[in-house]
């Protein structure tokens, strides 16, 4: 099942329209969830009309609507142990407030599946961007955005970067901007799986020097979708590490997945 969080914003509307068109294209089931601890006296209207657009550009999908007395984040973490896939805007209400209070943010760290921050309209033919990096998560990341890339026909191109290195490290291939054969193996090996596993896919691979977040930023200019992964750690980490998927979620210029270790 795909469950977007939908409250009629504008933000909101992109959410849907991307899961919409995810449920027509994977025969999912979607599910507009409008969450909030004191709802508003015509929620149940909003959610009406909101299903009836879906059903006359995607009648074919089961699309269905609830309403959740909770806060937003909460209520769809909650919702993500039921969910393949949660859809939220890129801005969104919450109770909190300021820096913690983004729903987008809080959801993407903290759902118990795959999540996709929204960003403007579904685009045609654009890139698909994964960022990976060595960690175990890599995989999922690829394989993620491998079968996104297969199913809109889109070229998948893969971003390794390596931070640069500074002080007693300068004589190290990171500090002088190059990755070396051995550096690159595992990144290649990940590649060579993927292009054997999806034959027909065009795949690029990109393996640099650079700052993670700064790198896959880049990357997000003209691509229809970037993944990368969340490590999933504590309530605040992703906000006070300055974590490379909780940077893109605000300066990705596409919308943005987020796949997770755990389901």
């Amino acid at each position: 099942m795909i469950i977007v969080g939908y409250d009629s914003s504008p933000w909101s509307e992109a959410a849907l329209t991307w899961a919409a068109d995810e449920a027509g294209r994977t025969g999912a089931p979607l599910q507009l969830v409008y969450a909030d601890e004191s709802p508003v006296n015509d929620a149940a209207g909003t959610l009406d009309r909101a299903v009836a657009r879906v059903k006359t550009i995607q009648p074919l999908i089961d699309v269905t609507a609830r309403i959740e007395r909770a806060p937003a984040a909460r209520a769809l973490v909650d919702l993500s142990l039921e969910a393949g896939l949660i859809v939220v805007g890129a801005r969104g209400h919450s109770a909190v407030g300021g820096l913690l209070g983004s729903v987008s943010t809080a959801v993407s760290a903290h759902a118990r599946c795959p999540v996709v921050v929204a960003r403007g309209e579904p685009a045609s033919h654009a890139t698909v961007v994964a960022g990976v990096d060595g960690s175990a998560l890599a995989s999922s990341v690829l394989t993620f955005a491998a079968e996104h890339a297969a199913a809109r026909k889109a070229t998948l191109r893969v971003v390794r970067a390596w931070p640069p290195v500074t002080g007693l490290w300068e004589e190290t291939a990171m500090a002088t901007y190059t990755v070396t054969a051995h550096e690159r193996e595992p990144f290649d090996a990940m590649v060579t799986e993927v292009r054997d596993t999806f034959p027909d896919l065009t795949v690029e691979a990109e393996a640099t020097v650079a700052h993670p977040a700064g790198a896959l930023v880049r990357a997000s200019a003209g691509a229809q979708l970037l993944v990368v992964g969340s490590r999933g750690h504590g309530a605040l980490a992703g906000l006070l590490l300055g974590s490379v998927s909780q940077h893109l979620l605000r300066h990705s210029e596409c919308t943005v997945a987020v796949v997770h270790r755990t389901r």
